[in-house]
């Protein structure tokens, strides 16, 4: 799952409103286990861009 939220957040990251619901949707979906890397990789890649959500989102 890990991957392929990976994949649909680089695909939406256009858009913010369907960036953020994506995001959301796969923190409730990914275990425990597999957030970490995730919000690593999310901050990697789009803190200059949507980095307002990312806090929020993490938060």
């Amino acid at each position: 799952m890990l991957e392929y939220f990976k994949t649909i957040l680089s695909k939406v990251s256009f858009d913010k409103k369907l960036f953020e619901k994506e995001l959301l949707k796969a923190l409730k979906l990914l275990v425990s286990e597999e957030l970490k890397t995730f919000k690593e990789w999310c901050y990697e890649q789009f803190s200059k861009i949507h980095g307002a959500i990312l806090n929020r989102c993490f938060a």
